[in-house]
């Protein structure tokens, strides 16, 4: 079975560390939603009329759009696509979006999973990072997804914020904890290029958080959220038992998808294809019929044994080795474990009869090790 991705690029205001394709123009928003209906029309044998088993509308905030913008997305997915089998379908929300009526409203449309952009329940870190909500409202917007009946909820977090502490870092995971959610993203902030912090950053008016203390931070994560009874099946994610993702686990495990709206990505098996990161240019081609919108890039053996190299070892279960053999081969596998061995060696890697995986040590500096096996 597949995925589809659905990307709502809209903001009410731009978070100063996003790197993402979103905008805070949303004057062309009917005319947006209705080129998204009309790219599922226009694609709709991308995925060969496989099964769809998850729906994800991502941004952006998917929670600018009304209840009844989405339901007109929705009706075009099920005439476009076999929808018969969906188990998960996520919308992302910020928490000053969260109401009763509007809960409900996502409820009556199926929707069974909400992820929550918390990124921290300090209001002084929310403001320096420009999200526009209080952690009183985060709170409070968990509150009322449950109370609406929606009890698969994820939220985001991020540590290592400028002025972040790890007494600071501590408190959100103790509040995350405190409201009892399945589910918990947390990522690690980075100045990505074209950003407000980054600038910040550049011109010396910011300090980042050292390595060593970010380290630190993600090592207090992975403890908190262990006794918690969280488990960490993927570098950035932590679920309660049975909650992970299934969306997002389709990303790390294979799974064809196909992506809508700007800048959206699509996987069919054998390539990659992206839409262009520009909202206007998108609704221009997409409602005009025009079908170049998007670049392709077909994906060689060593591209696509790099791609699971990367997406596997990000995993709890890491690489399948019976799998790695089969799909590329005795070269590359002997080449994966010939660059694998001094990791092995320090503990960083674990391997048994058929898989080799991340210790907790090896977390830690998971992109060298990743680089390292990698076919240049």
């Amino acid at each position: 079975m597949s995925g589809l991705y659905i990307h709502i690029p809209y903001c009410a205001n731009r978070c100063a560390y996003c790197a993402f394709y979103s905008s805070t123009y949303e004057g062309n928003r009917e005319e947006y939603v209705s080129a998204l209906c009309r790219e599922m029309e226009l694609r709709k044998s991308y995925l060969k009329g496989e099964p769809i088993r998850t729906i994800y509308f991502g941004g952006g905030t998917p929670s600018q759009l009304s209840v009844a913008e989405l339901d007109g997305l929705l009706r075009h997915v099920y005439a476009s696509f076999d929808c018969s089998s969906v188990e998960e379908l996520t919308v992302e929300v910020n928490p000053d979006d969260v109401t009763d009526e509007y809960v409900r409203g996502l409820r009556s449309l199926s929707v069974n999973r909400i992820s929550i952009g918390v990124q921290s329940f300090r209001d002084e870190e929310l403001m320096l990072i420009h999200r526009r909500h209080s952690a009183q409202q985060a709170v409070e917007a968990v509150t009322c997804v449950k109370r609406n009946g929606i009890e698969n909820i994820s939220i985001d977090l991020m540590y290592g914020l400028p002025g972040q502490t790890l007494e600071s870092w501590k408190e959100s995971l103790k509040r995350a904890v405190g409201l009892d959610v399945p589910h918990v993203s947390a990522y690690s902030l980075t100045y990505e290029e074209g950003t407000r912090l980054s600038r910040l950053v550049a011109n010396g008016d910011l300090n980042p958080v050292d390595e060593d203390a970010c380290a630190e931070m993600f090592s207090l994560l992975r403890d908190e959220l262990s006794s918690a009874g969280y488990v960490q099946y993927e570098i950035s994610n932590f679920s309660k038992p049975g909650m992970e993702s299934k969306h997002n686990s389709s990303y790390w495990n294979g799974t064809t998808y196909a992506g809508f709206g700007a800048s959206a990505h699509s996987y069919d098996g054998v390539s990659r294809q992206w839409n262009v990161s520009n909202t206007r240019v998108y609704i221009k081609k997409t409602l005009s019929g025009e079908c170049d919108f998007f670049e392709v890039e077909r994906l060689n053996l060593a591209t696509r044994y790099n791609d699971f190299v990367l997406t596997s070892l990000r995993t709890r279960q890491g690489i399948n080795l019976s799998l790695l053999k089969l799909e590329f081969g005795l070269a590359l596998y002997d080449y994966c474990l010939q660059n694998a061995e001094p990791f092995m060696a320090n503990g960083s890697l674990l391997c048994d009869s058929n898989s080799l995986r991340l210790s907790g040590k090896g977390i830690f500096i998971s992109d060298g090790i990743m680089s390292e096996l990698m076919k240049v």
